[in-house]
């Protein structure tokens, strides 16, 4: 059966589309795991610098774990303005 050249368009277009939203679809992922990567990042910094003699490396398992962009910079901004490293620790858990 041979398919009509109408036929062959509509589904080189449809396909197209389809290649052009997962284009889009995988640089929105790259974009927000580069964010997140860059805070995880920043909160390490951050923590290193204001408690030197804490581990860091429990912490970054677990903000590994968060997949939410606002918390980390929510956390970013407690590691900044914290206490203490516990104190961080809690608003981590909690």
């Amino acid at each position: 059966m041979q398919e009509s050249p109408f036929y062959e368009l509509v589904m080189k277009r449809a396909i197209e589309q389809g290649i052009e939203r997962g284009i889009e679809q995988g640089i929105e992922q790259g974009v927000e795991r580069g964010a997140r990567e860059n805070a995880i990042k920043n909160i390490l910094t951050v923590l290193t610098a204001r408690f030197p003699q804490r581990n860091t490396q429990p912490v970054k398992h677990a903000l590994e774990a968060i997949r939410d962009l606002d918390r980390l910079t929510q956390l970013l901004q407690t590691a900044a303005l914290t206490r203490s490293f516990e104190v961080f620790l809690q608003a981590l858990n909690g």
